[in-house]
């Protein structure tokens, strides 16, 4: 229809070539008329390529989780890449079906928050034959690149933040021990405290997995010890809002009866009252890292030794935590630097 060869087509439509104004019109015109579209299956097997990339995450509802994606999707929207998003809901047989899932749909690289052991995605990576970057969790033997948080020292300045508040009886809800970021984050905890002279009490240590129901039940446990502590911290976000129904629904107020910080940051935490002090962990630059790391991949550096970026959290200071040493009207109010 456009009178023309199959090359000059091929060389407008991909941009690979100049082609001269009139027989762009035409070639444009013939497109319109016939309702022509390209097909993107064919074109990845003759090319070898999708433009796709395959993207894992535990939960989609956590904003941490949320905001990565958001960041990761834009960065190879630019690049000119898709994304394919699946959530594990931290379960590893959903994970594994998932990532193979993916790799038959033959995408081009792969980003994962793993769940679980790590010994099945590490036969899948060694035999995806595509690059992988891991975020927010390591996985011990993996050798690929990955973009991680400094998780043990960003709860280990927390949990300082309220020692030196005059905190000794300091509730830790955790989630999956079995998770490298959270298994760092209560050395943290622990850390800090024998570092203050303070003892470890398990008894002030319980586990929420990740879920608001579970860290309903953690804190009302925690409250309901005879002596029970003067500060919680939950190791996320989901998790620290049951931590403030629990305290509401058992008649006690936040701070004045017990001071409460979470990790991770979130849109509304300055919009609670009180205002949620919490540990923030740098979103964008995680999932940019991540996109750059699997874009240089893809751009042909494949051989290059797996590197591992570390990433430093910033601990928001609101009122949510008072001293226990000053009155009510001494509470911080000052976001930190």
């Amino acid at each position: 229809m456009a009178r023309v060869s199959v090359a000059t087509v091929s060389a407008l439509i991909n941009g690979t070539a100049t082609v001269s104004p009139e027989l762009s019109q035409r070639i444009e015109q013939a497109i319109r008329d016939i309702g022509y579209k390209r097909n993107a299956i064919a074109r990845s097997l003759k090319m070898g390529t999708t433009r796709t990339i395959g993207l894992t995450v535990p939960h989609i509802t956590n904003p941490f989780f949320t905001d990565v994606v958001s960041v990761i999707q834009q960065a190879f929207d630019r690049a000119g890449y898709a994304v394919m998003l699946c959530c594990t809901d931290e379960d590893l047989n959903t994970q594994d079906d998932q990532i193979r899932l993916l790799l038959d749909r033959m995408v081009d690289g792969l980003i994962v928050a793993r769940v679980g052991d790590g010994a099945i995605l590490k036969r899948i990576v060694d035999d995806a034959n595509v690059p992988v970057v891991l975020i927010d969790r390591v996985c011990e033997g993996v050798d690929t690149d990955a973009v991680v948080l400094d998780n043990h020292r960003a709860v280990f300045d927390a949990i300082s933040y309220l020692i030196d508040l005059g905190h000794r009886r300091i509730g830790y809800i955790s989630g999956s021990f079995d998770i490298s970021p959270l298994h760092d984050r209560m050395t943290g905890y622990r850390e800090a405290l024998q570092a203050a002279g303070l003892p470890v009490e398990n008894e002030l240590v319980r586990f929420g997995n990740f879920h608001e129901v579970d860290g309903y039940n953690a804190t009302m446990q925690l409250l309901s010890l005879h002596d029970r502590p003067s500060a919680i911290f939950s190791a996320n976000n989901p998790m620290v809002i049951a931590t403030m129904k629990a305290i509401r629904d058992i008649g006690l107020s936040c701070p004045e009866d017990i001071s409460v910080a979470c990790f991770d940051d979130f849109p509304w935490s300055d919009v609670f009252q009180p205002q949620l002090t919490t540990v923030a962990q740098p979103v964008k630059a995680i999932g940019e890292q991540a996109a750059n790391l699997l874009l240089d991949r893809l751009a042909g550096n494949r051989d290059a030794p797996p590197r591992k970026l570390t990433l430093k959290g910033r601990l928001m200071i609101r009122n949510s935590c008072r001293p226990l040493s000053a009155p009510l009207g001494a509470i911080a109010q000052s976001v930190s630097a």
